[in-house]
């Protein structure tokens, strides 16, 4: 039994947030991508609840000027990893998040059929901190033991299933300490 536990596709240890950005996988689809992206909104500042307002379709555009570019898009991840190491879960993982876009995974399109996403707030540049490591490797861990097939090398990053799109989670993201971390 996971030391953390899903039920029905919500882990048990997290705060809870319920978006409405997220769909039914298709039909006998398993789960077998961990896909890790980075987020801050407004760009390049943490801390606030504009990541759970985005992801929950109740984003205030007048906040900042740069919610107006974003105002129209339904996102969603499946958790979020805050700075101080917080996991905040928006859509079950039994369900299809709409984190990935246009992507595709050993020649696989549609990685968000087949994948779980978790967003970690950062930039690509700004590293991350020991409390969101530690999160990630105990959500990651807790998501191997409830998803067999999510092995490490189905581990990636955002850039890896969308390279001429996206770059995150970035250069300052530590693989080298995450993965280590899991074994």
């Amino acid at each position: 039994m996971p030391d953390l536990p899903i039920t029905q596709g919500w882990a048990e240890y997290c705060e809870q947030q319920p978006s409405s950005h997220f769909n039914l996988r298709p039909e006998g689809c398993e789960i077998t991508l961990l896909v890790i992206h980075n987020i801050s909104l407004p760009p390049g500042q943490f801390g606030s609840d504009d990541i759970t307002d985005f992801f929950i379709g109740k984003l205030q555009t007048s906040r900042h000027p740069f919610f107006k570019q974003i105002e129209n898009l339904r996102v969603s991840a499946h958790c979020l990893v805050r700075r101080d190491g917080l996991i905040i879960q928006y859509v079950s993982f039994d369900d299809r998040a709409w984190h990935a876009g246009v992507s595709s995974f050993e020649g696989r399109e549609n990685c968000n059929d087949f994948s779980i996403g978790i967003e970690v707030e950062g930039t690509d540049d700004t590293p991350y901190t020991d409390e969101q490591y530690a999160a990630l490797t105990k959500l990651t861990m807790t998501l191997q033991q409830q998803y067999s097939k999510i092995t490490a090398d189905r581990i990636v990053g955002h850039c890896h299933i969308a390279p001429e799109r996206k770059t995150d989670p970035g250069r300052s993201f530590d693989w080298p300490r995450y993965l280590t971390s899991l074994a």
